[in-house]
């Protein structure tokens, strides 16, 4: 339903009269809002009016949309919504009796809708938040019908010169027979004096020139129709491939949050449509008068590109694979029901290296050395037939052993790429001979015990977002401009944690310290050219991560603990201290806010203003909170246990804004056990001239509870301007729309494997 999805975006934008215009009362907005992705899984494209004998699949499809529509109102509880359902899947009974003007109104609502997103992809940023791949069409993998149909057209054109040499040639013999068989009256036809039958010989004489005229007139039309339809052939499936590669990179871009769209229909309806063309044009071409040798080698040619670029891997395997470990993967074949029956086509996996990966580019053939042992690694092509597709799933597969390069330097085995490499033999209704097929998966790096996994992801991210898409396998520059490193990371960030709300340019800014360690707040870092080294090699200064390990461990607590905290703006997030001072410096005391720890990985502090021995104000850190202690007690909890601090950045009273996040959970009373009942509350340690210290342990308080300490870290204020990030109220902290390890020993690498063995 991606297709909608962008849909959604744009109707907003749109006129009325276009909006009525495009979902007319026959087929209702609602219908496609509903039936959005099973509508976009249909194929549309492939009925034809003229064509009887698709009449019931037409009525199947209107049978399914009534189904479906009923049983969305039997589900929906709100009334109104369901009224509104059930008179929709009645009034769709008026296509009974033209099931396919149903068909048609479906195709060309879909048509407009892509011709709409075509024109706004360039007026409405929103649209295009990612980069698209060089070679991507404005209709995603839509075939171009009107290519298509072109070239289906010259081949009917073909098809009838064919026909209108061979009535030519009927009518030729015909007449060359009657003047034969005249030829022995003809010396007895002049001594009589019978000028009729001189004048009939005559006329059979200028008939046979001009019907042997004619059909070298045909046959020259034929023969420049063939070439046309060649060349237009070329073209079209050169827009196919190019398609199919920018499908693949799409994927490859998806492991970093950029939008994908997995549907591979209408790219096996294109590919099988010009298969069918390509067929017909060979069999042209063999019904020829005379052979002709150039037509013959380049629609070969064609047939051998797109059968063998039809084979794609439909779901990839895992990128960071642990040996021993189960994972699967599988494989789709585009032109699956043109597959020739009898003999079961196997799939066989192997895995090869980078540098074995570059190789198949320049040899086409299969490595001859094993670098590793992999389980189940083949399998059998099968038909799907209610999907129409066909694959051919590797279940259960495993590394058991792995082979390493010589690495060079400090490079560590978790920066190793390697890729599963697919291969079969398949044979084509109406090929003469069998082809060979071969694909290699994205890279994956193979570790082989879980702490290496976040330094094998930081070398998947760094390939994923920085690889060229008709890159040699598996290049990847060694350093980056930091806007297209910044681009990366928020939408890693965005994906991952599963939101809306992205890093803002505060946020950005402060990662950007973070990685080049320059601590000024008013530097510009966008063309700055950050390294693989800085992202996840060296550690960062005074800590013993990497910006990697630290960058993912939020990523991770804000995943699992504070995914609604920051979709609702409650979380400042990634801000340095000096840009916190300037911010909370003329605050109230009590004025608090959240952000992720600098210091350690995934953990998330508060930082309030609290007054001061002289009576002034200073900023006080409490001690991060990481996956653990939020599993113990919520942040919402935790900051309703905390009395001191009153308002959330810049003054929204805390009550108001975390409300819904407080645990509503008074102490119930026992008394059967004989125990006396506890509860877990937070409590701050506050300095030693105030009375009291901060204890290291959970204490039982006088009124039963475990309470859990903090440790307070003064830091000074400091002077400073800087502009108030809260000009947006739609959340306390908006994010505007984006523009454009340490290495692990071998040593270790194998200890695990010997205990692995």
């Amino acid at each position: 339903m991606a297709q909608w999805t962008q849909m959604k975006q744009l109707i907003p934008y749109l006129a009325t009269q276009t909006l009525n215009e495009l979902y007319s009362p026959s087929f209702p907005m609602d219908v496609r809002c509903y039936l959005a992705n099973w509508i976009e899984e249909q194929r549309w494209e492939d009925f034809e009016p003229e064509k009887v004998d698709q009449e019931p699949q037409a009525l199947t499809l209107l049978d399914q949309i009534i189904s479906c529509l009923q049983n969305l109102a039997g589900q929906n509880p709100n009334v109104v919504e369901r009224m509104r359902l059930q008179h929709i899947s009645r009034n769709m009974n008026m296509f009974r009796s033209q099931p396919f003007q149903l068909v048609l109104t479906v195709r060309d609502v879909l048509r407009k809708e892509r011709e709409l997103l075509s024109q706004a992809s360039t007026q409405i940023p929103a649209l295009a938040l990612f980069p698209q791949p060089p070679a991507q069409d404005s209709m995603a993998a839509a075939p171009p019908t009107r290519d298509v149909d072109l070239l289906v057209l010259k081949v009917l054109e073909i098809q009838d010169c064919r026909q209108q040499i061979h009535q030519l040639q009927e009518e030729l013999n015909w007449e060359r027979q009657n003047y034969e068989s005249m030829q022995g009256t003809l010396q007895q036809t002049q001594t009589n004096g019978m000028d009729s039958s001189i004048s009939e010989v005559t006329k059979l004489q200028t008939n046979i020139k001009q019907h042997e005229y004619n059909g070298q007139v045909i046959a020259k039309k034929r023969v420049q129709l063939l070439q046309e339809a060649v060349s237009s052939l070329e073209k079209c499936q050169s827009r196919l491939i190019s398609r199919i590669k920018a499908w693949r990179w799409e994927q490859h871009q998806a492991t970093i949050g950029h939008p994908f769209d997995d549907n591979l229909s209408p790219l096996q309806t294109w590919c099988e449509q010009l298969l069918g063309v390509n067929g017909k044009l060979r069999q042209e071409v063999m019904l020829a008068g005379e052979p002709i040798p150039e037509l013959q080698e380049r629609l070969g040619r064609l047939l051998q590109t797109l059968i063998q670029s039809s084979l794609m891997v439909d779901k990839q395997p895992p990128q960071v694979i642990k040996t021993q470990s189960k994972f699967s993967t599988t494989v789709r074949y585009l032109l699956g029901e043109k597959v020739a029956p009898g003999k079961p086509v196997l799939f066989k996996a192997q895995i090869i290296t980078e540098a074995q990966a570059r190789n198949l580019g320049q040899l086409g053939s299969v490595p001859s050395e094993n670098v590793g042992e992999l389980i189940n690694n083949t399998a059998i092509l099968e038909h799907n037939t209610s999907s129409k597709s066909t694959c051919a799933t590797f279940r259960n597969m495993s590394i058991k052993k792995i082979k390493r390069a010589d690495r060079k330097g400090s490079e560590s085995v978790t920066e190793e790429k390697f890729a599963l490499f697919f291969t079969t033999e398949i044979s084509i209704t109406g090929c003469d001979i069998p082809y060979r097929i071969q694909m290699i998966s994205v890279p994956v790096v193979v570790i082989v015990h879980g702490s290496q996994d976040n330094n094998a992801l930081a070398t998947i991210i760094w390939d994923c977002a920085f690889s060229e898409p008709e890159r040699i396998p598996f290049l990847v520059p060694e350093r980056v401009p930091w806007k297209q490193m910044c681009r990366t990371l928020n939408s890693k960030f965005m994906s991952e944690v599963g939101t809306q709300r992205c890093l803002d340019n505060y946020n950005q800014h402060f990662l950007a310290q973070k990685i080049f360690d320059k601590p000024d707040i008013a530097g510009d870092y966008s063309n700055m050219l950050v390294s693989w080294a800085q992202f996840n090699k060296e550690v960062l200064p005074g800590r013993p991560f990497t910006f990697w390990q630290w960058f993912d461990g939020v990523i991770e607590l804000t995943k699992k603990h504070l995914k609604s905290y920051w979709s609702d703006g409650l979380i400042f997030g990634f801000i340095g201290k000096q840009h916190l001072h300037l911010i909370l410096k003329d605050r109230p005391n009590g004025t608090f806010l959240l952000r992720f720890s600098d210091s350690e990985i995934g953990g998330i502090t508060i930082a309030y203003v609290a007054p001061s021995e002289n009576g002034g104000q200073k900023i006080q850190n409490i001690q991060p909170s990481t996956k653990r202690d939020l599993e113990i007690r919520s942040l919402g909890d935790r900051i309703q246990d905390i009395d001191f601090i009153t308002h959330v950045y810049p003054d929204l009273p805390k009550n108001d804004v975390f409300r819904k996040y407080y645990t509503d959970n008074p102490l119930p009373r026992d008394t059967t056990s004989g125990y006396l009942v506890v509860s877990i509350q937070t409590k701050v340690g506050v300095d030693q001239g105030n009375g009291a210290s901060a204890s290291p342990f959970y204490s039982l308080s006088p009124n039963n509870q475990f309470q859990t300490p903090f440790q307070l870290a003064p830091v000074p204020l400091q002077g400073g301007m800087y502009s108030d990030p809260l000009s947006n109220p739609n959340g306390l902290f908006p994010g505007p729309d984006m523009s454009q390890g340490p290495t692990t020993e071998m040593e270790l690498e194998e200890i695990l494997n010997t205990l692995s063995e």
